[in-house]
């Protein structure tokens, strides 16, 4: 980062900008110690089978192969998983997907390892699979797992629904589909791991959670988590499919039998979309009423995701879909029921957006529904049922915190793209629709009650008279490594040049958790403001002391120095810290995040991660044109408006949102994981599609400012809720053009066409 005062509240540029664009900066993929073994894994190819034999024998006497690792050499439970430790390292009597990893191999180069895992043969015996998640909860399906294939079954229940329904002018139902969703990062899953002479695992991974990185390979292969150092470069993305492990144990249990050699293991595109996490599937079944005086009443909904071959968050991931079910509104009566349900798919994991993507398509296209059967404006209707602090919201809990979803319709109402939406829509070409969308969505924040959300932020004065910051949680292009020294920056009053940022190292920093859940600056942010606020009053404190000047009467820390305001005296930063032993040049900060107080009962004591407290708003608004020929959809222009407390770096706020509804729009028109019998049938960029810039409106961001008290400088995280609102801004736009309305993702010609031929 060039020279230059840090504040909160300015558009500071990227610490990281340029050594990226100059490819100074590492990724883990850019590391390749001396002497490197490569090692790579052997996929089972099949969804559903009993392993009865794999042999090795043909591998192990290729030249250039090191070892060929089976199920027997691994140590410990063989179990990996963040909550639920379900999913083996290396897959030992049964497989339960087409990606699981049933065998290990370390060569001298790519080319062996290739060679070696084409001569592994694999002997199974198939076995009847299950593909759909409702089908998987028939009593004559093919059970996965000892406890069956529900892996969480809850529900919310709020008032009477029973009784609500009849009371309602205006019902409504219908049934939505979303599928699985690949997260299609630049830089794939991949990390180099090594053994030191004293037995201590060293390694460099692409990951959004160092610490707990060690928990699960200590667990999964038997050793003392103490013994385990994880760094964390830059990620080249990860979006949620890098939260838990993916090449980590594999690449522990390699670099264990690598005779201290460094080992490299590097999926490619097509291993990252076979083995790597996905968004869940979801069928979603709604029903919903309003009363005459245009306020809603009721909802009941069913929501069943597919959670693949094994847990990984799905348990909590269905609890925040649940959670966020009936949208940003006032329902006084809920039954909300949800199935997390394994299959033979691929295995769904976190992604942004962590399980509400898939309902606000069905609750913001239930709005526009319940409004038409009204005869109200969709954007009023909203306003009418919009939460509040002091309401509750449909899962029961009680908005004590910032709530902006009103001042976020309230600015839509106001702006041009609304208030001009007829104009643009009589102004189609031959052939062509027009129509307009709206969605309004929250998003909630950090882990929730029962999972610790905590940070330790370490702040150091250097020799030098510089500040090192040891930043715990990873930045995956997010930017808040930027705001760490943005706010460190404002509070002690130091210029670029004089602070360091040091990337996540479980040697170096302090545990913070995972870089995930719209709480990675929120937590972090707020252990560092202490840290901060200590080494300042330690500075000012000694800087007394030296000039025998009276503390009261004021001292400030600016560039370098630290500055006596009354008499203007001056003591060098640098100065100081050689006076300061070395134990003393350091200051740690910690912050545990609120919880929701009031808890509704849903009957599941392990409900993890439920009720939040926090949440971010936003209001879209999509301008959408569709070829009455082709089906396609184009989306012209874009507006978002997001609640996110005080906004501390414009910049990488609107990179934020941006990123967001680009990523949001994919969902909405083009990606799909399509499977069939388990088997992804477009493992690549060739057939998957994603946005390119072409494909991509003018997107306009504007920030609605609140102020969260809690939150770092009022600010709360904004990652996620962008993410929730193309989708249904979208086909809300569909339907406001051609009268169709899709209730399948995404949005292809195809079912558009489809659609039109239906209803001609």
């Amino acid at each position: 980062m060039k020279k230059g005062l840090l504040e909160v509240g300015y558009a500071v540029p990227r610490q990281d900008a340029w050594t990226k664009v100059t490819g100074e900066e590492k990724y883990a993929a850019d590391y390749y110690p001396e002497n490197l073994l490569w090692a790579g894994a052997k996929r089972a190819g099949v969804p559903h089978g009993r392993i009865l034999q794999v042999d090795v024998a043909a591998a192990q006497a290729l030249p250039g192969v090191v070892a060929v690792l089976t199920r027997k050499d691994v140590p410990g439970t063989n179990r990996q998983g963040i909550v639920h430790k379900d999913q083996p390292v290396l897959a030992g009597d049964r497989v339960r997907h087409r990606g699981e990893a049933v065998a290990l191999v370390l060569a001298e180069n790519r080319e062996v390892l290739a060679a070696a895992l084409a001569l592994i043969r694999v002997e199974l015996e198939p076995l009847p699979g299950v593909f759909d998640p409702e089908e998987a909860l028939e009593p004559a399906a093919p059970q996965l797992h000892e406890r069956g294939n529900v892996l969480v079954q809850a529900k919310i229940e709020k008032g009477n629904v029973g009784e609500a329904f009849s009371a309602c002018s205006v019902v409504v139902e219908e049934t939505f589909e979303v599928p699985f969703q690949e997260h299609g990062f630049l830089e794939t899953e991949n990390g180099v791991a090594w053994q030191e002479p004293d037995g201590h695992l060293v390694m460099i991974v692409s990951t959004q959670a160092p610490f707990r990185d060690r928990f699960e390979i200590a667990h999964a292969l038997g050793l003392e988590m103490g013994s385990i150092r994880v760094i964390s470069p830059y990620l080249g993305g990860g979006f949620g499919g890098k939260d838990g492990a993916t090449v980590q144990c594999l690449l522990a249990l390699a670099a264990l039998h690598a005779h201290g050699r460094p080992v490299k293991m590097w999926w490619d595109r097509e291993e990252s979309f076979v083995a790597g996490y996905k968004r869940h599937g979801a069928r979603l079944y709604y029903r919903a009423g309003a009363n005459a005086d245009g306020k809603l009443h009721a909802l009941h909904c069913r929501l069943y995701y597919d959670s693949g071959a094994y847990a990984h968050l799905g348990g909590e991931i269905l609890e925040l879909g649940m959670e966020h079910a009936g949208g940003p509104y006032r329902l006084p009566h809920t039954l909300i029921e949800g199935w997390c349900v394994y299959t033979n798919n691929p295995i769904g994991g976190a992604m942004r957006g962590f399980g509400v993507c898939q309902v606000s398509f069905a609750f913001e296209r239930v709005m526009d529904l319940l409004a038409a059967g009204l005869g109200l404006d969709p954007l009023d209707f909203r306003l009418k049922n919009a939460l509040q602090r002091g309401d509750k919201n449909c899962a029961g809990v009680t908005l004590v915190h910032s709530t902006g979803m009103v001042p976020c319709l309230e600015a839509l109402h106001r702006h041009a793209l609304w208030t001009g939406r007829e104009n643009w829509k009589q102004g189609a070409g031959p052939c062509k629709k027009r129509g307009v969308g709206l969605a309004a969505v929250f998003n909630a924040m950090g882990y929730g009650r029962g999972l610790p959300d905590s940070a330790i932020a370490k702040l150091e004065l250097t020799a030098a008279g510089k500040f090192r910051i040891y930043s715990s949680v990873p930045d995956m292009g997010q930017g808040n490594a930027t705001a760490f020294l943005q706010m460190a920056g404002e509070i002690l009053g130091q210029d670029a040049s004089r602070l360091e940022l040091v990337p996540p190292d479980t040697a170096r920093s302090l545990p913070s958790g995972s870089s995930s859940a719209s709480r990675t600056t929120y937590t972090f942010g707020n252990a560092l403001i202490r840290a901060c606020q200590e080494m300042k009053e330690k500075l000012c404190h000694r800087a007394a002391l030296v000039l025998m000047a009276d503390e009261e009467r004021g001292f400030a820390l600016v560039p370098g120095k630290v500055r006596h305001l009354l008499s203007g005296r001056d003591l060098d930063l640098e100065f100081l810290a050689g006076l300061l032993p070395e134990a003393d040049r350091s200051s740690v900060g910690q912050f545990v995040m609120p919880v929701a107080q009031d808890v509704p009962d849903t009957g599941k004591e392990f409900f993890i991660g439920f009720p939040h407290v926090f949440f971010s708003y936003a209001a879209h608004l999509a301008y959408v044109e569709v070829d009455e020929l082709t089906g396609k959809i184009e989306v012209h222009d874009y507006l978002a408006l997001t609640e996110g407390g005080r906004v501390i770096n414009p910049q990488s706020f609107e990179q934020q949102v941006h990123g967001a509804v680009a990523q949001g729009i994919g969902y909405a028109l083009m990606e799909q994981v399509i499977l069939e019998q388990g088997e992804i049938l477009n493992p690549n960029f060739a057939n998957y599609l994603l946005p390119t810039s072409l494909d991509l409106p003018d997107i306009e961001s504007l920030a609605v400012e609140t102020v969260e008290p809690t939150g770092p400088f009022g600010m709360k995280g904004i990652g996620e809720v962008g993410v929730n609102a193309p989708l249904p801004a979208i086909a809300a736009a569909l339907e406001d053009a051609f009268g169709v309305r899709l209730t399948r993702s995404p949005l292809t010609a195809i079912r558009v066409l489809e659609r039109l031929v239906q209803t001609s």
